[in-house]
């Protein structure tokens, strides 16, 4: 009788080395697509293709129901029927990355938009976890942004993660260009989910600029793109940015918005079966949130200096998306829209914004100034009514009278055009003279 190894046959034919398996799709419902007959798992990327064009759809496990697995698009859907073929491709979304990228705009799959595909430089998966606690570097240099209303009352540590909380059409565009032209980092990476088509091309042009754009890479998700690939936009644009972190790079990485990232977490829940919590919110948004916030910072390497918008629903900072990001980053700067109706960019609301880190990177002088100053601000907020009306009289307060005397001053230094920038030394000394109740430099 001969002695057949079964058993090791029967392993070779379960390695799928040497053979493929498709499955079929049976269904299509809104965003889902529902498919029999494959072994993968959530996050995988698979082809779907389609008869009549011959065309490859890409398309991410996001979820099962009993036998069947359901997949999302990450390309239009138009094409797809009952029966198609999908073949699973075994590995989640990469992206090839390199120096080569920087004055380059990716989509929110990392494909270049301007150029040819890479063909050389690092995989990097687009979905990886953040540093280990214990690896990350003590926060202990200043990150200089060429922004006085930052540099002096919200001083920035380099591998700070903070949040610009702001209504629509109040300046926030043109800040983050600011920051990007005149920041001191090494490279830029701005990731913007779910914006205007337009709004793209104004922003490269108009708010980074040719010297910007130079040192930046560019991630767009634009707000007609499918969910998946909007919320692929933060994740591409953050791997960038950890790509450069680890070559030991100072990395300014800005993402606008985290708002529109979330609500596209909240169509990717609502569409695989989630329960709708707070505004709508499904769950998951939330425990994504600081996966995606916390890869941001130090670690062993270099840095990544982070600045999150949060678009605020009717200028309601305490919204749900607005209070679990303030929890999570290290300090918030409110742009405030009765600022800027006053003419006063950038409309920063210097007493309600915070850097959580300040105290811990700047000197106890420039520490106390800043904090002379907002009491300044505060005492003319309280009686400002008063003082409209003429029912102030001077000399009976001095508190008030100086902080009258240096309102004018104060809202100055806090003024900055778009075509200016300050070094964080030269701020310091604005703000010395400002308190000293000296002459101000004529720049400001």
């Amino acid at each position: 009788m001969l002695n057949i190894p079964f058993a090791e046959y029967s392993d070779l034919i379960k390695n799928k080395d040497h053979y493929s398996m498709l499955g079929k799709v049976t269904q299509v419902i809104g965003l889902i697509i529902q498919v029999e007959g494959l072994h993968v798992f959530v996050g995988e990327v698979c082809e779907i293709y389609i008869k009549a064009s011959g065309k490859k759809v890409l398309a991410e496990v996001v979820g099962f129901k009993e036998k069947s697995v359901l997949l999302m698009p990450l390309d239009e859907t138009s094409g797809i029927g009952p029966n198609c073929l999908v073949r699973p491709t075994g590995k989640s979304l990469k992206v090839r990355l390199s120096d080569k990228l920087l004055g380059h705009t990716l989509d929110g799959l990392g494909r270049l938009l301007q150029m040819d595909p890479l063909n050389d430089g690092e995989l990097y998966d687009v979905d990886r976890t953040p540093p280990n606690p214990f690896e990350r570097r003590k926060i202990e240099d200043i990150m200089s942004t060429g922004i006085k209303a930052i540099d002096g009352m919200l001083t920035c540590g380099e591998g700070q993660r903070i949040g610009i909380f702001s209504g629509s059409g109040v300046g926030k565009s043109t800040l983050l260009g600011m920051i990007a032209r005149y920041c001191e980092a090494d490279v830029n990476v701005i990731t913007l989910v779910g914006e205007r088509g337009r709004e793209v091309k104004e922003f490269i042009e108009n708010d980074l600029g040719p010297e910007g754009y130079k040192k930046s890479v560019v991630v767009c998700a634009t707000s007609d793109q499918p969910p998946l690939v909007r919320l692929k936009g933060a994740y591409v644009g953050t791997a960038i940015a950890e790509y450069f972190r680890d070559q030991g790079k100072k990395v300014m990485f800005m993402m606008d918005s985290v708002t529109r990232f979330a609500m596209a977490q909240r169509e990717i829940g609502l569409a695989t079966g989630e329960p709708p919590t707070t505004k709508g919110y499904t769950p998951s948004v939330f425990a994504k949130l600081p996966k995606l916030l916390e890869r941001s910072g130090m670690s062993k390497d270099g840095s990544i200096t982070a600045f999150y918008t949060v678009l605020v629903e009717g200028d309601d900072m305490n919204e749900p998306i607005a209070d679990a990001v303030r929890g999570i980053l290290d300090g918030h700067i409110i742009l405030s829209r009765k600022i800027a109706a006053k003419n006063h960019y950038p409309s920063i609301d210097i007493q309600n914004s915070v850097s959580r880190i300040m105290k811990e990177i700047v000197s106890d002088e420039h520490y106390k100034l800043a904090g002379q100053l907002k009491e300044n601000l505060a005492i003319y907020a309280e009686s400002e009514d008063l003082i409209n009306v003429g029912a102030y009289v001077k000399g009976n307060n001095p508190g008030i009278d100086r902080a009258i005397e240096l309102n004018g001053p104060i809202n100055n230094f806090l003024k900055q055009n778009v075509d200016e920038q300050y070094v964080y030394e030269e701020t310091l000394v604005l703000l010395k003279e400002l308190m000293d109740n000296k002459k101000l430099n004529n720049r400001s």
